[in-house]
């Protein structure tokens, strides 16, 4: 999946970087307020990109002493970081913009090289939009591209094809604003246009940011994860209950497992000692994401965890 989710951010990155050379190229000869915008968001998007990539290459870093668990939540982090540049510098520069063309209005200069700039950029962002579409429904699977984006572990792929969409949103914004002011010679509309595309970025950078903060937090693995864990361990005929699966991501393709068995009594501590390693290897086997699998022995609980005041032996 890393190898994918390079591949898109290589492709966005390429796409964002033409794009915005030629809106700045438009902007500066033509004026337009929207356009300046569009420039900044590719810039935006430009940036975002290469600290996505800087994500993926640190998230390889093996574990030591200080991250006896790795670096993979460095994917996590830098998507957050990701998601407050587009809402602090894409949004908030279009927005002023937009207003200060409102206030201050700027004649349009030879708009049909706007026209020209959009069609090209329209052709960069429809290529990089489709190439992280098509990576994305394939890495999707069955879910629904909804329910992908909620229960992925990878933000790498959506943030790309969050930024891409909106992209496209902006475009779109952009030519209609550029068009109406020149119809109309109101240049109220490409001042409108800007603000719109603040708010589009706004958007995306809140969700985005809603959504790489569980991953950053530490959620769970999906829920067919956990059952499936669960029913391994259950399987065993030495494990009269299991208590609890706790799970997290350490990274896109680490989880890490905690779990409170309820062995048999009758079982010797070198019995027991070799089922742990036995369920260890077979949850592995069955789910290769699981890198760590903790493994505390206790007996059955009788009340919630948060009230159980006896303390806990951990064997593995």
């Amino acid at each position: 999946m890393a190898g994918s989710s390079k591949k898109i951010i290589y492709a966005a990155l390429i796409g964002n970087a033409l794009v915005a050379i030629t809106k700045f190229i438009a902007a500066v000869m033509t004026g337009s307020s929207a356009m300046l915008s569009e420039g900044i968001h590719s810039v935006v998007d430009t940036g975002n990109q290469l600290l996505l990539l800087l994500g993926l290459h640190r998230a390889k870093k093996p574990a030591d002493e200080g991250f006896p668990f790795g670096y993979g939540k460095e994917v996590y982090f830098w998507s957050f970081v990701v998601a407050l540049l587009i809402f602090a510098v894409g949004a908030g520069v279009s927005v002023y913009e937009g207003l200060h063309q409102l206030a201050q209005p700027t004649p349009i200069q030879n708009p049909y090289i706007n026209y020209v700039v959009l069609g090209l950029a329209m052709l960069f962002e429809g290529a990089a939009l489709y190439f992280a579409l098509t990576e994305f429904s394939r890495a999707k699977g069955k879910w629904g591209y909804l329910e992908a984006v909620q229960k992925g572990k990878d933000p790498t792929t959506f943030v790309v094809l969050f930024e891409d969409s909106a992209a496209m949103l902006g475009l779109l914004v952009a030519f209609f604003g550029v068009f109406l002011s020149e119809i109309t010679g109101n240049l109220i509309y490409d001042g409108l246009a800007s603000i719109v595309i603040g708010l589009i970025l706004g958007g995306t950078a809140i969700w985005l940011a809603y959504e790489t903060k569980g991953l950053l937090i530490g959620e769970s693995a999906n829920l067919k994860v956990v059952a499936g864990i669960r029913e391994i361990v259950s399987g065993f005929p030495q494990v009269e209950h299991v208590n609890e699966v706790l799970t997290m991501h350490m990274g896109p393709q680490f989880i890490l497992v905690n779990l409170s068995v309820d062995f048999s009594d009758r079982i010797a501590t070198s019995e027991m000692e070799k089922n742990i390693v036995e369920l260890d290897a077979q949850i592995k086997k069955n789910w290769p994401s699981v890198k760590r699998v903790f493994i505390e022995a206790e007996a059955r609980r009788t009340q919630p965890p948060a009230a159980a005041g006896a303390p806990q032996s951990s064997l593995s």
